[in-house]
């Protein structure tokens, strides 16, 4: 296996001072990444980094903006540094691939951009988390985050255990220690390893991810950066639960599930939970996806809730993720869905994504789509979740996902909202205390209990559901089912067939001229045109004004709306580190129930070669087939 040994040298430079011992004449350092291995967190490779003192000291002195500075006996160090191209966040942070992030002060630049962007009320002698998903590069990561920190004035930074903590459980902790912000290390769904993911994001003091007021003016620092302050403190034990002090700033190791465990206690009623999963005749399959769910699926399902020990799969994190790709979808957790759709297969089934914030529910042979999936817990919420008692205050969905959710707001005389995609547009309505249910079609769901979307809440919501439907069923009689729950929504609702085709790593020229290509046939359109078996209503590029605090964001999504409620929307995704991934929805609405047992593929294939005609798809990006269908 690859390892970082060469590559880390350059991660900030002039190299960071540890252990320093001139008295006596030494010469050399040791600059040591922690690799400690855990039952939980196996060992994949340790380095230890030689530095010479003397070429440091000499570095330094040659420039004459380097200073040190001294505060209650912690030395900050002033590393002279050059802007570095390409460090503009997107959707959900920066991403790129690790030997990217391994450059010569690529992460500290981006780092230390954002201590400059941030006014020092919100980070001077504050608490800040930091936590991750447990990839490749996040050990050595953090011991340069928590450096900065430090040398920025931080007060005190408080990390997961081994640098786990998964983004809804940053923001749950942000929330609850009141912090002012939390780093989280992760590429998401991205896979892992030396060759593949790696990505920094930062969330703000209610726990959400920082506006693009915050992210837009670190993209500007980092145009303009021109040094790094990093603390001469050793490298922190992350593998041990407690608190190391440095002078006036400390480092708290902290269990990673606990907080968010309490959080979930208080939100759900674990006994009506345990009731149903502990049946004998109820079986559950939680596939963590050698993702960072792993380190909370035994707590939570097993000892929680008494699930059997063979109800986890793939549970524990792993630094490539097992070689796999961790997105919970019908195409990368295979092993999940042959699981589910085998000869007499479990009851539920579910899986989360690299970070924890992603999830896909099934039943026996029956997927539900993420759409449909946060539609039906809002419509369930009031009677089986406790946290909803009093009712949901609004519902909210992404411009793409399907209008499912639109008509239980309706029929539940609820606030509604739709917004670009991109989880931070939820939290202004949350914070203003107007939504209380969110989803989007990209396997993604939460609530205002945090401000993150959050793959276990999702799972412990569906798991809610079906043990209020089943409470008072008697062993041996049979259970309703996850595919009776979503066949009795459509029949009150109606079904909204929905898909989405992925096209991964397409060339970023020919995807941005298909985007521009659309933008202005749109530009050319009006209502009535044909197109095809369908009628225009409208064509637009989707536009967002914030109802909270009045901003605009443009630009979020080609859609063509037809009379019959039938939409075809186009957009690039923001949260690949390569290439470009185009995205195409595609949906359409069906309220005929002897028309519900379509398979949606059929249903939507006049839409789906609309979709891929009107767009000139194939001569934009010469791809032929997706690479996900879902």
């Amino acid at each position: 296996m690859a390892t970082a040994a060469g590559s880390l040298t350059s991660l900030i430079s002039p190299p960071s001072l540890h252990r320093l011992t001139t008295a006596t004449g030494t010469t050399s350092a040791s600059f040591s990444f922690l690799r400690t291995s855990s039952p939980s967190f196996p060992l994949l490779f340790s380095t230890t980094l030689p530095i010479k003192i003397r070429q440091h000291f000499s570095a330094i002195k040659a420039s004459s903006s380097t200073t040190f500075t001294e505060s209650q006996d912690l030395k900050v160090n002033t590393i002279p540094t050059k802007p570095i191209e390409g460090q503009k966040t997107g959707t959900s942070g920066l991403r790129k691939k690790v030997k990217v992030f391994m450059q010569e002060n690529y992460l500290a630049n981006w780092i230390q951009a954002l201590f400059n962007s941030l006014p020092p009320e919100d980070y001077k002698n504050a608490l800040l988390v930091l936590g991750g998903d447990g990839r490749y590069f996040n050990k050595e990561a953090a011991q340069l985050i928590i450096k900065i920190a430090a040398g920025n004035g931080v007060g005190k930074v408080l990390v997961g255990k081994e640098g786990i903590l998964s983004t809804p459980a940053v923001s749950a902790i942000i929330r609850k220690r009141k912090a002012k912000g939390g780093f989280i290390m992760s590429a998401s769904h991205n896979p892992g390893g030396p060759d593949y993911d790696w990505g920094i994001k930062f969330n703000y003091s209610s726990g959400q991810p920082a506006p693009e007021s915050i992210t837009d003016e670190i993209y500007g620092n980092t145009l303009s950066i021109s040094e790094i302050k990093l603390a001469d403190i050793p490298d922190v034990d992350l593998s041990s639960v407690g608190v190391s002090k440095y002078g006036n700033f400390s480092v708290e190791i902290v269990d990673p599930v606990s907080d968010y465990l309490d959080l979930m206690e208080e939100v759900f009623d674990f006994s009506l939970i345990k009731s149903l999963v502990s049946r004998s005749d109820f079986r559950l399959t939680f596939d963590a996806m050698h993702a960072v769910t792993g380190a909370y699926a035994n707590p939570i399902f097993v000892d929680k809730l008494r699930a059997s020990p063979d109800s986890i799969c793939n549970g524990v994190p792993l630094e490539d993720f097992g070689h796999g790709h961790p997105d919970p979808n019908l195409t990368y957790a295979k092993d999940l869905v042959n699981i589910m759709y085998s000869d007499n297969g479990p009851d539920f089934g579910a899986a989360s994504d690299g970070d924890g914030d992603r999830n896909m529910v099934l039943g026996r042979q029956f997927f539900v789509t993420p759409s449909d999936s946060v539609a039906i817990i809002a419509a369930n919420a009031q009677e089986s979740i406790p946290y909803f008692k009093s009712g949901p205050k609004g519902l909210a969905r992404s411009m793409p996902t399907s209008g499912a959710l639109d008509r239980v707001a309706e029929k539940l005389n609820l606030p509604f909202f739709e917004v670009p995609t991109g989880w931070k547009f939820f939290g202004n309505l949350m914070d203003a205390g107007t939504l209380s249910i969110c989803g989007e079609e990209s396997f993604g769901t939460g609530s205002d209990h945090i401000r993150e979307k959050d793959g276990i809440w999702a799972v412990l919501a569906w798991l809610s559901i079906i043990a209020y439907r089943n409470k008072n069923k008697k062993p041996g009689e049979k259970l309703v089912s996850v595919s009776d729950i979503v066949k009795e929504h459509w029949a009150t609702y109606g079904r909204n067939y929905f898909s989405r085709y992925d096209y991964e790593e397409c060339e970023s020229e020919g995807a941005n001229e298909m985007i521009n290509y659309l933008r202005d046939l749109i530009s050319k359109s009006k209502q009535g045109d044909e197109y095809g078996d369908y009628t225009l209503q409208l064509a637009d590029d989707f536009k967002y004004t914030d109802p909270v605090d009045g901003s605009v964001v443009t630009k979020q999504g080609v859609r063509f709306v037809f009379t019959d409620g039938s939409r075809i929307i186009f957009r690039l995704s923001g949260t690949g580190s390569a290439g470009a991934t185009v995205r195409i929805y595609i949906e359409q609405f069906e309220p005929d129930v002897s028309k519900h047992d379509l398979d949606a593929q059929v249903a939507l294939k006049p839409l789906i070669d609309l979709a891929l005609t009107v767009s000139k798809l194939k001569d934009f990006t010469g791809r032929e087939k997706p690479t996900v269908i879902t």
